[in-house]
């Protein structure tokens, strides 16, 4: 069995609103992954979805503390590191810059050594007006449909780089 992410209260699963889970397997090392996860500021490398990222702290990568925006769909965002085990788990919270009504989201990574590389799971739970206006309301599985996007292209650009460092 897999690890899973671990929720503050406020986030859990079962008490949220939205919530999608993606899993996938990898045949790349875990060091190949938790990097591409980590280079922020490049996810557009590999996910050009993810083309404006900003890390606000002055970190070259994510870490623990990091500060970053994010616009995502059109919405810009405010994020912070909370969970970061090097090379495990990368988790961050998220609030909508603008949004008034203190709607928020909570996103984990997990990655899971495997005989033939690792699984990559990906968690998010959204609270509040926006996200059930925006995702539950106008766009139902949007969610879910993004995040199986992005770890797809992960997967791609992962395998990619194992390959190029392996010949």
């Amino acid at each position: 069995m897999y690890d899973h992410v671990y929720w503050p209260e406020q986030y859990d699963p079962k008490t949220s609103a939205i919530y999608a889970l993606n899993d996938i397997d990898v045949k790349a090392s875990p060091e190949v992954v938790w990097k591409l996860l980590v280079d922020a500021e490049n996810w557009s490398s590999y996910f050009p979805a993810e083309n404006q990222v900003k890390i606000l702290s002055g970190e070259p990568e994510l870490a623990l503390g990091t500060k970053y925006t994010r616009v995502t769909v059109g919405f810009p965002m405010t994020l912070v590191v909370t969970e970061c085990v090097p090379g495990r788990r990368l988790s961050w919270s998220t609030l909508v810059d603008g949004d008034e009504t203190g709607s928020s989201a909570y996103h984990g990574w997990v990655i899971t050594p495997t005989d033939s590389g690792c699984d990559v799971l990906s968690e998010e739970t959204q609270q509040g007006p926006f996200f059930l206006e925006e995702i539950g309301r106008k766009h139902p599985g949007a969610l879910y449909r993004y995040h199986e996007e992005w770890v797809e292209c992960l997967v791609r650009a992962a395998e990619a780089q194992d390959a190029t460092a392996a010949a």
